[in-house]
């Protein structure tokens, strides 16, 4: 276990998959969590299973809204202040994901992808910033894929948005890190999480054949990298993106 007993974070896209492991591995490891899903009640069954597994309930906190929503992401982070007092540690996990030719899409499907993931990744770094800033410092992690670095057939609006979420990340890092901000990014492979159980068993298949590994990975290997960028042990890591993605991309 790493030892994040001194952050209070928040986490969006909480309530299921990459977002639940990681609010779970944060609280195990001492963190304080505001956790953030469209769906709640799927937040509140996360909520449920945390404090069952013996998370107090007064360290966890859930908040249902849309990422993409300026109104609703200044709600979240008013919301973690008033309950905790302090952010110290934004997660911008929260994602969508359509397999779709390029020709069909619509401008209604690229906006929504971009919506969602760019847009709520902006909103959680520009409502983080001057807590982090007045409180002289803090962890921002970013959801990226390994599809954003390179590239996948039918999935072009989910990669652009991912591939715009690591330029995002690397310059904020290098435009706040002098203020004692570090940002970073996680850029999953394939993981086994509902989105990605409802692709095509086809591209499932010829995706795991492609990998090193054979395997898709799982949730809690990204919520291990993701503990470990919030941790001390990371302090010098700064627009990174780091990926654990079964050897899919290699750097």
């Amino acid at each position: 276990m790493t030892n994040l007993a001194h952050h209070i974070a928040i986490v969006t896209g909480a309530g299921a998959g990459i977002g639940a492991a990681i609010a779970e591995r944060l609280a195990h490891d001492g963190a304080k969590v505001m956790m953030n899903d469209i769906d709640a009640d799927r937040l509140e069954k996360v909520k449920s299973q945390l404090v069952n597994a013996g998370i107090k309930s007064e360290n966890l906190a859930v908040m249902a809204g849309d990422v993409s929503s300026e109104a609703d992401m200044k709600s979240l982070f008013d919301t973690a202040l008033a309950t905790f007092g302090d952010i110290s540690l934004v997660v911008n996990n929260a994602g969508i994901l359509q397999q779709k030719a390029f020709v069909d899409l619509t401008c209604d499907d690229w906006d929504r992808m971009i919506a969602v993931h760019l847009r709520g990744c902006f909103l959680g770094c520009h409502f983080a910033l001057p807590i982090m800033q007045k409180r002289g410092g803090g962890v921002i992690i970013n959801t990226a894929s390994q599809l954003g670095q390179i590239g996948a057939a039918d999935l072009v609006h989910y990669a652009s948005a991912k591939a715009a979420i690591i330029g995002l990340t690397k310059s904020l890092a290098r435009e706040v890190g002098q203020s004692g901000i570090r940002v970073n990014a996680v850029a999953p492979g394939p993981i086994n999480t509902e989105l990605v159980l409802g692709l095509s068993k086809e591209w499932r298949d010829a995706k795991a054949a492609q990998l090193p590994l054979g395997a898709f990975g799982e949730p809690s290997d990204v919520a291990a990298t993701v503990a470990f960028l919030a941790s001390d042990d990371a302090r010098i890591y700064v627009g990174q993106t780091l990926g654990p993605n079964s050897g899919d991309v290699m750097l």
